[in-house]
C-alpha cells in the first residue's frame, strides 16, 4: 500500500508523505521547571536543592534560568541525585558560561528579562519558592497557559503572593516542602493531560 501510494504521489509529482517518527522515552518525559530567586547560599537555594533531588527521582526533565540561588540548588540537587533526565538551564544573557557548574545544557538568549517567558513557554508546569517581580511573570504566564504551579510555603516573596490562593479560574497549590511540592505538581499534571505523568518513588 505504501508503495502504492509513494507510486501515485511520483505520478503526480507530489511530494511522499513523511511518516511521522514514535515519540522517544525523552520526548514522553515531564518537563519541570523550577523558578525562584538567584540570591547564592540562601535557605531557598538548600530547599531548591531538595527539590531538584525530588524531580530527579520523579525521572522529570529540569528547566530553570540556569543562573545561581535557587536555579544552582534545583540544578545541583537533580545531578547529585542522578536525575535520568536533562538539566536544561535558559540564560538571560548570551554566554553558556554564565551557566552554574550542574546544568546539563545551556541555552543563551540574549533577552535578558525576557527570559522568564521562554522558560514558562518550555515547562509543562513548574514549582516556585521565593522570587521577585520576575518570578512572579513567570507564575503569571504558567496561569495564563493553564499550567500547574505549585508554591512552597515559608519561602517568601512571589511564592507567598500566590501560594494556597485563586487566581481567576486557576489555583496555585502550596506545598509544605520538597516531596510534597513534586507530588502535587505531578499529581496536577496528571489531571491536565494524563499522558504527562510520571509517579514518583514511593
Amino acid at each position: 500500500m505504501v508503495r502504492d501510494q509513494v507510486a501515485a504521489d511520483e505520478r503526480s509529482g507530489a511530494a511522499p508523505a513523511a511518516e511521522q517518527p514514535a515519540q522517544n522515552e525523552e520526548q514522553r518525559r515531564p518537563v519541570i521547571g523550577v523558578i525562584g530567586d538567584g540570591q547564592p547560599g540562601s535557605a531557598r537555594e538548600r530547599l531548591a536543592a531538595e527539590v531538584g533531588a525530588e524531580l530527579a527521582k520523579a525521572g522529570v526533565h529540569l528547566v530553570c534560568g540556569g543562573l545561581g540561588g535557587c536555579m544552582a540548588g534545583a540544578s545541583r540537587g537533580y545531578k547529585e541525585a542522578n536525575g535520568p533526565g536533562i538539566c536544561l538551564g535558559i540564560l538571560p544573557g548570551t554566554s553558556r558560561k554564565e551557566a552554574n557548574p550542574w546544568v546539563d545544557l545551556a541555552i543563551p538568549t540574549g533577552v535578558n528579562s525576557a527570559q522568564g517567558a521562554l522558560v514558562a513557554m518550555a515547562v509543562d508546569a513548574a514549582i516556585v519558592l521565593g522570587g521577585g517581580g520576575g518570578t512572579l511573570s513567570e507564575v503569571g504566564l504558567l496561569l495564563r497557559d493553564g499550567k500547574p504551579v505549585v508554591a512552597l510555603d515559608r519561602t517568601g516573596g512571589a511564592a507567598e503572593l500566590v501560594g494556597g490562593r485563586d487566581l481567576g479560574r486557576v489555583s496555585v497549590r502550596l506545598a509544605q516542602g520538597a516531596r510534597e511540592a513534586v507530588r502535587m505538581v505531578l499529581d496536577a499534571l496528571h489531571e491536565r493531560n494524563p499522558q504527562k505523568a510520571i509517579d514518583i518513588e514511593k
